[in-house]
């Protein structure tokens, strides 16, 4: 049973706002050493799926360096297999960005076609989850399911956001995307195992509709249901999230400093593969103070630094009694002595001057209130950012002339704060 997996890691994701200025969301950093990416890639490499196409659209720069030719994931196979990155291009007949998740699979239909699989697993690049995909596909076979769409069950308040299913035992009767008022809280998790026959005429004839809008949760698969097709749902039971806003990103890092992590990445028999580069060991000097954190090779605490309930990326600089509560910090960013960060997602390279305040924890509120500040910013020494604070990138301290930014203002890029 030969499997082909795709990929689908195109998606702008606006709604993590700066960290997605300058990469699309897959290559977003992870939890310390990682790429969101990397989940997906390595479910594929630890089911044995070592076939595997990824579609990218969105500023693909960093993700395609990173994947480059897959070796981290064993992908990188001379004969037989491996990873391929594909991308809209022009042709003679013009072409033009993917209209959706089916018209980006249709676009590159030729390409699956080559390898001839009996079976292709359609996935999303931007998910954090583990899952061994053989259990699927033995479903999908004892089932003899034209189509399996892998679900989990969600908060009732998150159901809007997703595609949600209606199912007689597992058998799905219907799936309406992004209901205002959802019927259930059985959620897809954009995984779809397709018989590769199926698949293949679906596509052609979702090209052929003009008044279609390509994509598989609004198009494909209700159509294959008002069809009579066999459409199953294989329900998931493990640690899911599409981290796909800031407060998601966000939680869900906070879930890997827990007692116990709800996503453990410790498990050998699980490996999550990643791509990395060559880094000293970490430095804590005496009279530091770290708790419940993940600090990831090259970072240095300076003595009387306290990190607590935190991540620290490759090449983090926490200087003397700083202090680093509930953040997650990206590659080579300095936060200088005397510093107060609560509750940020600082993006890489940056700079937070001497005895600033960025964001503040309070307790018992429903929106934790993130701040965020983009790749390359430098913020000047004694700055104060209000809690929930968006900040652009590549802004300097000359930038800044007002030393405090308000609760949730939102400063762009290259703009002046008078």
């Amino acid at each position: 049973m030969k499997v082909v997996a795709v990929i689908m890691a195109g998606g702008e994701g606006t709604r993590l706002k700066v960290l997605t200025r300058k990469r699309t969301k897959p290559a977003v950093p992870f939890a310390g050493k990682y790429r969101i990416i990397d989940f997906t890639l390595s479910n594929c490499a630890n089911s044995n799926i070592f076939d595997v196409l990824v579609l990218t659209q969105y500023r693909p720069h960093s993700l395609n360096q990173h994947i480059g030719i897959g070796r981290p994931w064993d992908f990188d196979r001379s004969f037989s297999g491996g990873v391929m990155i594909l991308q809209p291009f022009l042709g003679r007949g013009g072409a033009d960005w993917y209209a959706g998740t089916a018209d980006a699979v249709y676009r590159n239909l030729s390409f699956i076609q080559d390898r001839n699989p009996d079976l292709v697993l359609i996935l999303s690049g931007d998910h954090v989850y583990e899952m061994n995909y053989d259990h699927l596909i033995t479903f999908h076979q004892e089932h003899k399911a034209d189509v399996t769409v892998c679900t989990i069950h969600v908060p009732v308040e998150e159901a809007p956001r997703y595609g949600i299913l209606d199912v007689d035992g597992y058998r799905v009767t219907g799936f309406a995307e992004k209901p205002a008022k959802p019927r259930s809280t059985l959620a897809s998790m954009g995984v779809y195992l397709f018989r590769a026959e199926a698949l293949d005429r679906l596509l052609r004839e979702d090209a052929a509709r003009a008044a279609s809008s390509h994509d598989f949760g609004k198009d494909l698969i209700p159509r294959m249901i008002d069809d009579k097709m066999g459409v199953y749902a294989f329900k998931f039971s493990g640690y899911w999230v599409d981290v796909g806003t800031i407060n998601a990103y966000w939680e869900t890092h906070m879930d890997l400093v827990a007692h116990p992590p709800a996503l453990d990445l410790t498990d050998r028999s699980w490996v999550i593969h990643t791509r990395s580069e060559e880094r000293p060991p970490v430095h804590i000097e005496a009279g530091a103070e770290i708790k419940d954190s993940l600090i990831t090779d090259g970072s240095i605490i300076a003595s009387g630094a306290l990190v607590e309930r935190s991540v620290l990326s490759p090449g983090v600089y926490v200087g003397p009694d700083a202090i680093v509560r509930e953040s997650i910090i990206l590659t080579d960013t300095y936060i200088e002595a005397g510093s107060k960060v609560e509750r940020a997602i600082i993006d890489k390279n940056c700079v937070i001057g001497h005895n600033s305040k960025v964001g503040r924890i309070v307790e018992d509120d429903e929106d934790p209130g993130i701040v965020v500040i983009g790749k390359n910013t430098r913020l000047p020494t004694g700055i104060v950012v209000g809690r929930g604070a968006q900040i652009g990138s590549d802004l300097l301290k000359d930038d800044f002339k007002k030393m405090t930014i308000p609760d949730n203002t939102d400063v762009p890029s290259a703009v002046r704060i008078d």
